[in-house]
């Protein structure tokens, strides 16, 4: 084999710092994917309910006066029209409640009922058990890691720069 035959087989074996972001970022996909996979499907037998419901409670719970359909949906990242079925299927349900703005007619609060209140802290805190056992491998120092790792990741700059 020739040197510069040795040498392109070389330079293929060593990825470029191109193709391990590549690999990384698919890598972040997949984990991501499989660990919400396994918390849908615990959510759905524990407590027969969906991420997208458990996403609405918590939002709701973090804001326990309420919150308008439309900061709510900013919030999860989906449009109005996604809020709007979930919320529906949880007030008749018993989870959560509306308020009409007394200032703003048009405007809609929605927050938890105590009963939503009580299910979600059940649900929390399974969901939180959860994850500490997906990620049980994982020591102090190395969650601090990948933590500090991924917000240095989504810093604006990076995100704006193509």
């Amino acid at each position: 084999m020739s040197a510069t035959a040795k040498l392109a087989r070389r330079q293929r074996a060593i990825p470029s710092a191109s193709k391990a972001r590549l690999r990384l970022w698919l890598r972040l996909l997949r984990t991501a994917r499989e660990i919400e996979a396994d918390l849908r499907e615990r959510l759905r037998v524990t407590f027969d309910t969906t991420m997208p419901r458990f996403d609405v409670m918590a939002a709701l719970a973090r804001e326990p006066v309420g919150m308008t359909m439309t900061a709510l949906s900013r919030q999860l990242l989906v449009s109005n029209g996604n809020v709007t079925g979930i919320v529906e299927r949880l007030v008749q349900d018993g989870f959560v409640t509306r308020i009409a703005d007394s200032r703003d007619k048009r405007a809609i609060f929605v927050r938890l009922t105590s009963k939503g209140a009580a299910d979600f802290a059940a649900m929390a805190a399974a969901h939180e058990t959860w994850v500490n056992a997906l990620l049980s491998d994982f020591d102090t120092a190395d969650l601090e890691t990948l933590n500090a790792l991924l917000q240095r990741a989504a810093q604006p700059q990076h995100l704006a720069e193509t």
